[in-house]
């Protein structure tokens, strides 16, 4: 399927009207909470890290724009039905803020730009933008790993660099004149590996370049934005139990240390609501910007930094144990890293 496989939101449609009605009516209402009032836009909200992160920002009380490409209607190349940018809106609404579904392909400018106008039209601002697009996991398995990167498929490597890396510069470059209208701008970008975890190669030139673009966006529109009081920071969860991985190894949520036995590095995995809540956390910070402005972090150094936990009470750092005990040699286990 193609990138371009969803259909603009029409500016005019039923759908739109009904949302920026329901926002007026649920912001009259008034909502609680540190973030209440504050407009939030994640870009790839479907499922994983990204739907948990606009469901944490609602907790916090933010009305949240939540964009990616797989609907009730249409399914995306990632090829998941389970998951749909309707239901994380609904998510976000019953967790207490507001949740606006918007189908976007955040690698279609007319699209991407249909997305501002509607923001715009509806609040007139963003204060907070997360840039969480990815949704190449699929071709991982058969194009990247374990291959040398001129055994990858041309087609397939351009592809993890139009997914990786291109929709997070269209992104960024269409609703940063939104956000710069906010009194505290925030520009979340989400990647695989920190600044210092991806000194280290990244197996494959497309995966290694696609990764490491996030980070110096942070670091460069961080400069950008310091102008304005805002802060542009690059944020990593470790190794991730997202719904496609629990599916990967068989296991639910419920049940996921079974899959240790097929992965013992599993046993350091984090919920997709570990590095949210740590965004939400970041959010709400009000000495953000002198703290994280144009860094690159990860989940276990912003949970120690905002004293959250994961869903079972832990502080995974996944990162600390690879560097330690993976590449390092450090005697350890995964718990001694929870």
């Amino acid at each position: 399927m193609s990138h371009g496989d969803i259909t603009p939101q029409n500016p005019q449609n039923t759908q739109d009207q009904q949302n920026s009605q329901d926002t007026q009516n649920t912001e009259q209402s008034g909502r609680s909470g540190p973030l209440a009032g504050r407009i939030a836009l994640v870009a790839g909200a479907t499922r994983g890290v990204g739907r948990a992160q606009a469901v944490e920002l609602g907790r916090a009380g933010a009305t949240v724009y939540v964009t990616g490409r797989t609907t009730r209607g249409r399914a995306s190349e990632v090829g998941r039905t389970t998951e749909t940018i309707e239901e994380t809106a609904e998510l976000v609404t019953a967790a207490g803020g507001t949740g606006i579904a918007v189908p976007t392909d955040h690698l279609e400018e007319a699209q991407v730009r249909a997305l501002v106008e509607q923001v715009d039209r509806q609040h007139g601002r963003l204060d907070i933008l997360v840039n969480d697009l990815w949704g190449g996991e699929h071709l991982l398995a058969t194009s990247v790993f374990g291959k040398k990167s001129w055994e990858t498929p041309l087609a397939d490597g351009l592809r993890i660099l139009e997914l990786g890396a291109r929709s997070h510069v269209i992104t960024a470059a269409l609703l940063l004149p939104l956000l710069i209208r906010s009194d505290a701008p925030l520009h979340v970008e989400v990647t695989d590996g920190t600044a210092h975890s991806n000194r280290r190669y990244r197996e494959n030139m497309y995966y290694d370049l696609a990764k490491n673009a996030p980070i110096r966006l942070a670091f460069g529109l961080g400069q950008e934005l310091a102008e304005y009081g805002g802060a542009a920071v690059a944020v990593s969860p470790g190794f991730l139990r997202s719904e496609q991985m629990l599916s990967h190894f068989g296991v639910r949520e419920d049940n996921w240390r079974d899959a240790i036995a097929q992965e013992p590095t599993f046993a350091i995995a984090e919920s997709p609501s570990y590095l949210a809540r740590t965004i939400a956390a970041l959010a709400a910070d009000p000495d953000r910007a002198k703290r994280w402005n144009g860094k690159s972090t990860s989940s276990g150094e912003l949970a120690r930094a905002y004293g959250v936990t994961d869903v079972d009470g832990s502080q995974p750092d996944a990162w600390a144990y690879f560097e330690d005990v993976t590449f390092g040699g450090r005697k350890g286990s995964p718990e001694d890293y929870r």
